[in-house]
């Protein structure tokens, strides 16, 4: 058996930056061990696995080095714009094409926007935001973090972290500044524990400045270290954000993977439908693509 399978930068239009995702288009001949060994070979923060259920509708499982999670986000983005791209999709007519996966985390709907032949934008539904109502130790999270109490803040803002998830939970922390936010140097052992307690992925660290946005994500628990684009953990940014009235804005972009130099920008925003609902959405380029022997 034989398995095509593409590498893929998202949320970025530069190749070798973004975050990087696994695709394997055709996984209809693979069992979950088989995917969990797949996606530990390729050792990239994140693999989609796709199974077609009809020209609008995809199973997609994703898994990291070490487990399944229910969904992410940059690797849908990944997924669709790879599938689009490739000819796995029939081709899109007009400039839009909604396109349905169907995930752990239940049945999310992704546009896909095209301008002339060249695909402009994918862009996902979140699962429902939902503030998950667990207590936050602070000075748990501080050692975990190193750094002091006082710098979990925004600015002169007083503001706690919270447990959010758009599809996984994520814990949202407000950073005193860019400056702290750039030299995080997390304990990866004590952050494991920390998520572990809370039933978490990880961390989600932010900071303004200058209006512009910034964040780091550090996932140890499920075998990432720290992740260049995070798309269901900033649709869990943009909710903190609106209900802690740091923005009233529709839309924002958020900044991520400097620290990795593999810089990324990530648009969140609400739905015209529903304005309850956030999408996240951006770019993808396709690396490499080769042949899996399973």
């Amino acid at each position: 058996m034989e398995l095509i399978m593409y590498l893929v930068d998202a949320f970025t239009d530069k190749k070798f930056s973004g975050n990087q995702a696994g695709v394997i288009p055709d996984a209809r001949k693979l069992n979950s061990k088989d995917m969990q060994k797949i996606a530990k070979e390729l050792n990239l923060s994140e693999t989609a696995f796709i199974q077609k259920i009809d020209d609008d509708n995809y199973k997609v499982r994703f898994f990291t080095p070490t487990q399944e999670v229910d969904l992410c986000g940059h690797a849908t983005i990944a997924t669709f714009y790879t599938l689009v791209e490739k000819g796995y999709i029939n081709g899109i007519e007009g400039n839009k094409k909604r396109y349905y996966q169907h995930t752990k985390a239940g049945k999310l709907y992704v546009d896909v926007y095209v301008e002339g032949e060249k695909i402009d934008k994918v862009v996902m539904e979140q699962k429902k935001s939902e503030l998950i109502e667990k207590d936050v130790d602070i000075i748990e999270l501080a050692d975990a973090m190193n750094i002091n109490i006082d710098e979990i803040s925004l600015g002169e803002e007083s503001l706690i972290p919270q447990i959010i998830s758009t599809g996984l939970p994520d814990i949202i922390v407000p950073i005193k500044n860019k400056e702290i936010l750039d030299n995080l140097i997390i304990d990866k052992e004590k952050v494991k524990k920390l998520s572990s307690k809370l039933e978490v992925i990880g961390i989600h660290a932010f900071s303004i400045d200058q209006d512009k946005i910034y964040c780091r994500n550090f996932a140890p628990l499920v075998g990432i270290d720290e992740e260049a684009a995070t798309g269901t953990a900033n649709g869990a940014l943009f909710y903190y954000m609106r209900k802690n009235n740091l923005t009233n804005k529709d839309e924002i972009t958020v900044n991520q993977g400097e620290s990795l130099d593999r810089p990324s920008q990530i648009v969140c925003k609400t739905s015209y439908a529903n304005p309850d609902v956030i999408e996240v959405g951006g770019v993808a380029s396709i690396i490499l693509e080769g042949i899996i022997h399973p």
